[in-house]
């Protein structure tokens, strides 16, 4: 396999990355002068080395514990559980959420060979057990498997963990949607979620 099909390769694995596009950004990139690609090679390595999951929540750090963990300020009785660490600036660029996180690692998968322990379901209960946690906010994407990751989670911490509230996040239409181009299940979940004015 010659390079450039051995770099291509590799970035149509990233996603949202098909084969035509990874030739397109090797092509980019072997028009650039020899240091940029080198740069770029630099910076995936000191991300590989460097990047870990936080020892406590498993957010995405440099250090022992994520920035998050480590501010005083923040609510230590709320965790929300997201799927994935990029989940985390999601949450946060709302201003709205003030607690701590963990991250579960993905979502059950049978299919796909995602089964709880491949997760961090088991940890996300200690922390609750071991803590002094009032409320679990369950963060999953609204997918099949999001769904059935959260009843997952929700029965884990209620068979283990007794007085902690198990909350998720409210679903429905969004701020702009029409009811017209809604499926049933999306306005079903809006009509289910529906709040007082």
């Amino acid at each position: 396999m010659s390079a450039i099909d051995e770099l291509a390769a590799e970035l149509s694995k990233l996603p949202g990355i098909g084969r035509k596009t990874a030739l397109r950004l090797t092509y980019y990139l072997l028009k650039q002068r020899p240091e940029q690609s080198r740069r770029l090679a630099d910076a995936l390595t000191t991300l590989a080395e460097r990047v870990r999951p936080c020892a406590e929540c498993f957010n995405l750090t440099e250090e022992e514990r994520c920035a998050v963990c480590r501010d005083q300020r923040r609510d230590r009785s709320v965790i929300c559980a997201v799927e994935e660490a990029s989940d985390i600036g999601a949450i946060e660029r709302t201003g709205e959420y003030r607690g701590l996180y963990h991250v579960l690692g993905g979502r059950l998968s049978p299919l796909d060979g995602v089964m709880p322990e491949d997760l961090t379901i088991d940890r996300l209960v200690t922390r609750v057990r071991d803590g002094e946690i009032r409320e679990v906010i369950v963060a999953t994407n609204p997918s099949l498997e999001g769904e059935a990751t959260a009843l997952y989670v929700q029965r884990q911490l209620a068979g283990q963990v007794s007085g902690v509230a198990v909350t998720r996040i409210a679903r429905g239409l969004p701020v702009g949607g029409d009811l017209e181009y809604a499926d049933g299940v999306t306005i079903a979940q809006a009509i289910a979620a529906r709040r007082e004015m």
